[in-house]
């Protein structure tokens, strides 16, 4: 008889050679259901070599996620790390990477060496060629990939998980045109806006307030890239020239720093100041009535609709539809709804 092969098998049980190679070699990874009959085939035709039991291995899942110090960061960490431990080691292995979002080289670097180990990819990263390439490889090899909180928009994934950031900047929109306090001009503070998430809040924002009260001035936004003393800088200069500001949206970090300026120039609680993240800094602002609202990301969900989509696709084959199943609502918070 014909020696039998890992692809003569791979045919048979109607799976791929990597995943025959997968289960007779117990390197996990593989559906309880596929472990099964990939055993079955092999043992129906007859394979000479000891087979393994019908034994699950922990799906080894990995998260990559910016290294920048901002707060939502830092909870989406936290969170990944509690939920792994309360799924258990037996059913879930979590790595965590984290990686400068200016360094888009190592990231796809990194996402490449982990598809050739890991059962699953879940990705904070951001819409450049190389990052699309990178997915393109997992894909290939049949490695699924989430994004999270900002989307990738054309790449090769499984699908998304986070807020509607356009339906953010809209939503802060709205609630300034409500809630201006006095004619004026309104300022806005970008993050790196070649990030597509701070693009989608500030266009909301504007389109928002252009058929809302299109009478208000929407000042051109301030690209604080992300970088305090940036942010200050800009900030300072506008508001040396200007000081008929009626309200100020700030689209991603740097709220002490617009504290310390408004403060400067008697505008603190003058002006109606939008913001995003709850966290120590912004609720203590809440508090004392200097911002008066908080558009929060609701990270704990974003971590527990991820693993929850990924562990699903893994065990059972389910295909999450790309947006509506990790779909995220955003948390609208003032002073009156803290926790």
């Amino acid at each position: 008889m014909k020696k039998l092969t890992l692809q003569m098998l791979a045919k048979m049980a109607g799976v791929g050679v990597a995943t025959v190679d997968r289960v007779l070699n117990e390197r996990g990874g593989v559906s309880p259901d596929t472990v099964r009959k990939v055993l079955q085939v092999a043992r129906e035709a007859g394979l000479k070599r000891p087979l393994p039991e019908a034994y699950q291995h922990p799906w080894r899942i990995e998260v990559f996620l910016s290294s920048t110090p901002s707060h939502f960061f830092k909870r989406l960490a936290s969170e990944f790390s509690r939920i792994a431990s309360q799924l258990g080691y037996q059913r879930l292995t979590l790595y965590r990477t984290f990686v400068a979002e200016s360094q888009p080289e190592i990231l796809a670097q990194r996402i490449i060496e982990s598809g050739e180990q890991r059962d699953g990819l879940i990705i904070f990263g951001h819409d450049y060629p190389i990052i699309h390439q990178a997915l393109a490889h997992c894909w290939a090899r049949r490695v699924p990939v989430i994004t999270i909180a900002t989307d990738i928009p054309q790449a090769q994934r499984l699908c998304h998980v986070g807020i509607n950031q356009y339906q953010a900047g809209r939503t802060a929109g709205l609630l300034m045109s409500k809630t201006l306090k006095r004619a004026g001009d309104v300022i806005l503070v970008s993050g790196r806006i070649d990030y597509r998430a701070h693009r989608q809040r500030i266009e909301g924002f504007r389109e928002a307030m252009s058929q809302r009260s299109p009478e208000i001035k929407i000042r051109e936004a301030l690209a604080g890239q992300d970088q305090r003393e940036t942010i200050r800088h800009l900030l300072q200069s506008t508001l040396t020239f200007s000081h008929d500001v009626a309200g100020i949206y700030n689209s991603g970090v740097g709220n002490g720093e617009i504290q310390e300026i408004l403060q400067q120039h008697q505008l603190l609680g003058k002006c109606t100041w939008i913001t995003h993240e709850l966290y120590s800094v912004t609720e203590k602002m809440l508090h004392q009535d200097c911002v008066a609202f908080t558009l929060d990301q609701n990270a704990d969900q974003h971590v527990r609709l991820s693993i929850e989509l990924m562990l699903r696709h893994l065990e059972s084959g389910y295909q999450p539809e790309l947006y509506s199943d990790g779909k995220v609502p955003l948390k609208i918070i003032t002073a009156e709804n803290l926790d």
